[in-house]
């Protein structure tokens, strides 16, 4: 019987003007991919729509500065994390999911915090990404819907002490 091949190495770098078209097809791919399984196709496609305003999502890009996953040269995921220590984003395209990249990126944001001495990390968690974030010492701390272009989303604030 044959090994599995191994995955290709993840590769975390910060982000670098031009990569907005591609983290969009990566926020698309998790919202249309993964999070579809707690959210109707209405919910995903106002989340995250196949026709979006480029300069805005351009001009928030800019300004989170995510950190960005590649694999083979490709983005396949990418977080960030706030000088307040706020996650603004958060996601990984569904053909790298379960793959160990989003844990990567994850240890890498928590690790930056610690350097930073930012005491609390929160993000706004989509129902498919709170095991995830509870696995890696997020709690709840409130429940909440909020309305995307007129569609209701539940997602919950979720917080990290940091040790």
């Amino acid at each position: 019987m044959n090994a599995p091949l191994p995955h290709p190495p993840v590769v975390i770098r910060a982000f670098r003007p031009g990569d907005e078209p591609l983290l969009h097809a990566v926020f698309r791919s998790a919202v249309h991919g993964i999070a579809a399984r707690r959210y109707t196709p209405e919910q995903c496609e106002a989340w995250a729509p196949t026709d979006y305003d480029v300069a805005q999502w351009n001009e928030r890009i800019r300004r989170i500065q995510p950190f960005v996953a590649e694999v083979d040269g490709q983005p396949v995921a990418y977080a960030d994390l706030q000088a307040n220590g706020y996650i603004d984003h958060f996601f990984v395209s569904a053909a790298h999911a379960r793959r160990g990249i989003g844990q990567q990126l994850m240890s890498h944001i928590l690790g930056l915090a610690t350097q930073r001495d930012v005491p609390r990390v929160q993000a706004h968690v989509s129902l498919s990404a709170e095991p995830f974030f509870a696995r890696n010492g997020f709690r709840v701390v409130v429940r909440q819907t909020v309305t995307v272009r007129g569609v209701p989303l539940d997602n919950a604030l979720m917080e990290r002490t940091q040790a």
